[in-house]
């Protein structure tokens, strides 16, 4: 496996490793990790941590499993195993956890190897120390890689973590999947074939919910790994609250056969900057929201279907497609209306 150069830049990033070591035996091996990863350090019978003056275990193993993108144990993998498990949420939500072991002779990941990085983790320590890596994930050992580790390397959401678990089973079974890209982003690799249609047993990269109103495929037996580049420009009158205008994107966005998992950026005119109905509606589809000034409205406004209201209230002819427009995207939908809401939809440029 390739450690990028963004595996320290990410983890060093406001110490996103903690390094628990709860015997005294082990403070060197936790020190010479912590230089590299410039990590949070929990040694018992040690000032290198701050925790109440006292090593409790339990509450240091609560704080780094919320607080961690990856966790190093100085201990056996025992100690790490029963400290971590109360606090367990996921394989999309938990951080990746490695045991060093007190002889510094292995180096092991034994939790979130692929979304957690937990496996890059345990080579790095490993190389840090000399020690050797164990990794137990069987798309590693077999040169496969995983769906969820495609979705990682190419910032796609999974769609389901039951589907990506079916694929991998898939994979590791020896059978061929297909691999629907409609972008192109992916090399076909050990274990995929290019998929030209989308069938059963396959992965797509898209971001559609369906094929070609395909209703005849099991989209049990189909992993979507969704690209977040979709661009809603939206207008409201004030005051719009945010169901309205989440029930009003949502059935849109079906409408078209787009995911709102895919939704990248919320576009408006700077009027907009402070509207809650909007603001809550970014937060609920976990995207940005972005306000464009007037000036630069009218520099793109021309393009696109004048409102005259629009021109009246605001000095410029249009909202949605504009903005769209100036955030580099291509409009696919067209202004629609209701209930004094407008939305255009627009897809950034592959």
């Amino acid at each position: 496996m390739n450690l990028d150069n963004s595996f320290r830049e990410e983890f060093n990033k406001d110490s996103n490793i903690s390094i628990i070591c709860p015997s005294p035996k082990g403070r060197e091996i936790a020190y010479k990790l912590q230089k590299y990863f410039n990590a949070k350090l929990y040694i018992k019978n040690s000032e290198s941590y701050s925790f109440n003056n006292e090593f409790k275990l339990n509450e240091i193993t609560k704080e780094a499993m919320s607080n961690s993108k990856g966790i190093i144990f100085i201990s056996s993998t025992g100690i790490a195993v029963r400290a971590i498990a109360p606090f367990l949420q996921g394989k999309d939500k938990d951080p990746g956890v490695v045991a060093v072991d007190l002889s510094c002779k292995y180096s092991i990941n034994i939790l979130s190897g692929h979304l957690g990085r937990g496996n890059e983790l345990t080579l790095k320590a490993a190389e840090i120390l000399n020690a050797t890596p164990i990794i137990t994930t069987a798309s590693d050992n077999l040169g496969i890689t995983a769906p969820d580790i495609l979705a990682q390397k190419n910032n796609l959401i999974i769609e389901d973590l039951k589907k990506a678990k079916y694929i991998a089973s898939l994979l590791i079974n020896n059978k061929l999947v297909g691999l629907k890209d409609d972008y192109n982003l992916i090399k076909v690799s050990r274990g995929y074939e290019k998929a030209l249609e989308l069938r059963e047993d396959c992965i797509w990269i898209t971001h559609n919910l369906k094929f070609k109103n395909n209703n005849k495929l099991d989209y049990s037996k189909i992993l979507r790994l969704i690209k977040k580049d979709l661009i809603l420009g939206i207008g409201c009158r004030k005051g719009t609250t945010f169901e309205k205008l989440n029930d009003f994107i949502s059935n849109s966005l079906k409408k078209y056969n787009l995911d709102v998992n895919a939704v990248n950026t919320i576009v408006s005119v700077d009027v907009k900057a402070n509207e809650e109905g909007i603001i809550r509606l970014a937060e609920h589809l976990e995207c940005s929201f972005k306000t464009f000034s007037r000036e630069e409205i009218k520099t793109v406004q021309d393009k696109y279907e004048k409102s005259e209201f629009v021109e009246k209230t605001l000095g410029i002819t249009g909202v949605c497609e504009p903005c769209i427009d100036l955030a580099g995207a291509k409009v696919i939908v067209n202004k629609i209306k209701y209930e004094g809401i407008t939305l255009a939809i627009g897809v950034l440029s592959k």
